[in-house]
C-alpha cells in the first residue's frame, strides 16, 4: 500500500476505478500490469481496478460490476455466483486471470470482447436487484451453473456454493430442472443435481463428494458433528453416522501450518479411538495423475457392505 502512495499518485484507496482513471492519474498500462503483479492493485474485472488491500464484500463486488455493466443487461451464471458469494464460488485457479463478465439482455446482444453475452429467457422470478445491479437470484444461478459446459467437479461446486447460502431449499433446486428439459447442459444437471449439497464449504470437498459417490457409497452427511464426553463436538466434513465412516479433503488453506497439523491430529486420533474410519485426502489423491481417491473409497464401500452382510447374517 505504501509503495503504491509513493508512486505520487492520488488513487482512490476505497472504491474500485476504471483504467480511464488510472490514466488521469497519470498510470499507464505497463505500471498497471506491475502493481496487479504484485498485490498492490487487483483487477477484478476487465476495465476496472481495486486496492489489493480493499477487503472483499458485496457491496464492493457490486461497485466494481457498475461500472461496467449497461443498465439493460442483467448478471448471470458465474458472474453472478461471484457476485452473491464472492471468491468461494470460484473454481481452482479462476481467480489467476480475469473473468470475461456474464452479461445478458432478454433481447439482443453485448458486442464486447470481455463479455459472455447473449439473449437468454429469464422469468421475472429469475431476476432480484442488489445494490442498482439487476443478476439471477441464487436458485436460478444454481441452475445456470449445473448446466455450464465445464467439469462435473465445477458444476457441482458452483451449486453447492449457492445452496449454502440459505435462499432456497434443495426441494426447490430439484424443482426447476424440468423447465429446462431439451435445453443444452439439462442431462449434466440431471444428473448432479440430487448430489448437491450446501454443506460443502470448499471446491476440494465438493469434488470429494463426487467421488464418493460415484464410489457407490450412501449419501453422506456434510459437516457431520461428532459429540464429545466433554458436550463438545468434533466436524467431518462428509460422513455416515451409524457406519462411524467418514471423509475429509484437507486443502492447503486450512490444513499446512503446524497448529493445524496439530489440532487435526488430535481430532483424528480421538474420532479413530470412538471406533471411527476416516479417509483423509489432500489435493495429489483427488485431483491429477497420482490420485487414489476412487482406489481409496471403494475400498470403504466394500468395507461398510462386508460389515452390514455380517451384521444381518
Amino acid at each position: 500500500m505504501a509503495q503504491i502512495i509513493d508512486l505520487g499518485h492520488s488513487l482512490p484507496l476505497d472504491r474500485p476505478f476504471t483504467t480511464a482513471e488510472a490514466y488521469d492519474h497519470g498510470l499507464g498500462d505497463r505500471q498497471l500490469r506491475r502493481m496487479v503483479e504484485h498485490g498492490w492493485l487487483r483487477r477484478p474485472a476487465h476495465g476496472v481496478y481495486v486496492v489489493g488491500a480493499l477487503e472483499d464484500s458485496l457491496e464492493l463486488r457490486c461497485a466494481v460490476l457498475r461500472l461496467v455493466v449497461p443498465d439493460d443487461a442483467f448478471l448471470c451464471d458465474h458472474t453472478a455466483a461471484w457476485l452473491h458469494a464472492g471468491e468461494r464460488a470460484l473454481a481452482p485457479n479462476d481467480h489467476l486471470a480475469t473473468p470475461e463478465l456474464a452479461c445478458f439482455r432478454r433481447a439482443g446482444r453485448l458486442k464486447r470482447s470481455t463479455v459472455r453475452s447473449g439473449e437468454r429467457a429469464v422469468r421475472d422470478s429469475d431476476l432480484v436487484e442488489v445494490h442498482g445491479l439487476v443478476v439471477t437470484t441464487p436458485l436460478r444461478t444454481a441452475l445456470d451453473l449445473g448446466r455450464l459446459p465445464r467439469s462435473n467437479d465445477v458444476r457441482l461446486h458452483g451449486m453447492d456454493t449457492m445452496l449454502s447460502l440459505g435462499d432456497f431449499e434443495h426441494g426447490e433446486l430439484l424443482a426447476g430442472v424440468d423447465r429446462f428439459a431439451g435445453q443444452r447442459g439439462v442431462v449434466a444437471l440431471r444428473a448432479l443435481v440430487r448430489m448437491a449439497d450446501g454443506g460443502s464449504e470448499s471446491f476440494g470437498e465438493s469434488a470429494l463428494r463426487l467421488r464418493w459417490h460415484e464410489a457407490g457409497l450412501p449419501r453422506p452427511v456434510t459437516q457431520l458433528e461428532v459429540a464429545r464426553d466433554d458436550g463438545a463436538a468434533y466436524r467431518i466434513d462428509m460422513g455416515l453416522a451409524e457406519e462411524r465412516t467418514g471423509a475429509e479433503y484437507d486443502g492447503e488453506d486450512f490444513h499446512s501450518s503446524p497448529e493445524q497439523r496439530e489440532h487435526d491430529l488430535g481430532r483424528r486420533s480421538w474420532l479413530h479411538q470412538a471406533s471411527w474410519t476416516i479417509e483423509v485426502f489432500r489435493r495429489r489423491c483427488v485431483f491429477g495423475p497420482e490420485q487414489d481417491v476412487q482406489r481409496r473409497l471403494r475400498a470403504l464401500h466394500e468395507s461398510i457392505t462386508s460389515n452390514r452382510r455380517r451384521h444381518y447374517l
